[in-house]
């Protein structure tokens, strides 16, 4: 990968944070399309190694891929601009809702989120048939993304994508040691050995060290911190999985009430860039101080901190661990069931929340057919979608 300027970085994810519409896993189809298809920062087998390993870590993956894209583009500052530009959009409007604004609400509003929801839609199939190709290209690596898509849609627990992952890399590793192709060049990570063990080590430090000195201090800003911090730090398997965590930590104590709760929760659904900003939202309205637009940069914070330091931690050993012949196998297997999981994330919940009938149906086609056969940029797609949506709410 080229070096860049963290403003460039900043301008490409402030982009995609106003874009990316239909949560994590739709929004890794719109990073392979950004970086993979268009802009070439990184070839498909590396970034498909990069969404394998962040589906292993805790944390928003979306995020974390956007985050180690831009810190392999330009450095920490990249990586740093990367997160903003991502987060930015959404996190603004949650604090916005959480203020009263009410642009979310009548049919208007929601003709166009439905339209936006579609545009996930065209984006997860263009995904799923973009690495397929690539990633699948016989009989042992597509077995092995159909099972991984089988135990996705079979299970209902939180752990059932771990485990597609974790018996991915068994399978590979049996598999697939006869192919040849290796990752292609050197994936430059600007994180060295030393900075990745202290990055563990702040992780298990906070999640060991907050609640004492939340209990020594007794600090409604440590409380708060440390609630957020402790979710971000437990959470696999998605964004989604968050949620019996944040709201066991917010509603039990009774800092806030079920129905605003499950209020901000259905906006953060709505609006694009990572659903861990719903983290700006609870900062913003929860009853202990400081809440307000300072406890919203503390839920940011605390959500999203533990995420990218265990990515840190991971990130140094990642390219010479991807090289060997053993890991090439495995992250072959891993590989093919990110595909699988993605593929079972188009029917659940990608398709079965938004495709109601014929009309939607439709355009999900055609947003489809836009990105697929006339390359058309994802904005197209998103404008077409949302007013496409607006004008089936007509009467």
């Amino acid at each position: 990968m080229r070096s860049g300027s963290p403003l460039e970085v900043f301008s490409i994810f402030l982009k995609l944070g106003l874009t990316c519409f239909g949560g994590p896993i739709a929004h890794i189809g719109y990073f392979r399309d950004e970086f993979v298809v268009r802009r070439k920062w990184i070839d498909e087998h590396a970034y498909a190694d990069l969404v394998g390993l962040c589906q292993f870590l805790p944390g928003p993956a979306s995020s974390q891929v956007g985050f180690s894209i831009g810190l392999m583009r330009a450095g920490y500052l990249g990586a740093l601009t990367a997160w903003i530009g991502f987060t930015l959009p959404s996190a603004a409007a949650l604090i916005l809702f959480a203020y009263g604004a009410g642009w979310l609400s009548g049919p208007f509003g929601a003709g166009l989120l439905h339209g936006l929801k579609l545009t996930a839609v065209a984006i997860v199939a263009q995904a799923v048939w973009g690495m397929v190709r690539s990633l699948c290209p016989d009989r042992a690596r597509a077995s092995i993304a159909v099972a991984a898509a089988i135990i996705i849609l079979l299970s209902a627990t939180s752990v059932a994508q771990i485990a597609a992952i974790m018996l991915g890399a068994l399978a590979g590793l049996w598999l697939c040691r006869s192919e040849a192709a290796a990752p292609s060049g050197h994936v430059a990570i600007p994180v060295s050995r030393r900075v990745g063990l202290m990055a563990l080590a702040l992780f298990v430090m906070l999640l060991a060290g907050l609640p004492l000195l939340r209990g020594l201090t007794g600090s409604t800003g440590l409380a708060l911190f440390d609630a957020f911090y402790r979710s971000g730090a437990l959470v696999f398997g998605g964004g989604h999985v968050v949620l019996p965590l944040l709201r066991e930590a917010f509603v039990g104590p009774g800092w806030l009430s079920d129905d605003a709760f499950l209020a901000g929760y259905g906006a953060a659904q709505a609006v694009p860039g990572p659903l861990f900003t719903f983290a700006a939202y609870l900062g913003t309205i929860v009853a202990p101080q400081p809440h307000g637009i300072i406890g919203a940069i503390l839920g940011l914070l605390g959500i999203f901190l533990p995420g990218m330091l265990v990515l840190l931690a991971a990130l140094p050993l990642w390219d010479s661990f991807r090289k060997r012949a053993g890991a090439q196998a495995m992250m072959r297997g891993i590989n093919a069931a990110v595909v699988g999981v993605l593929g079972a994330a188009l029917y659940d919940p990608v398709w079965t929340s938004t495709v109601h009938g014929p009309k939607d149906f439709a355009v999900a086609l055609v947003g489809f057919l836009l990105l697929v056969a006339w390359r058309a940029p994802p904005l197209v797609v998103v404008a077409f979608s949302a007013g496409a949506g607006v004008v089936m709410t007509l009467p």
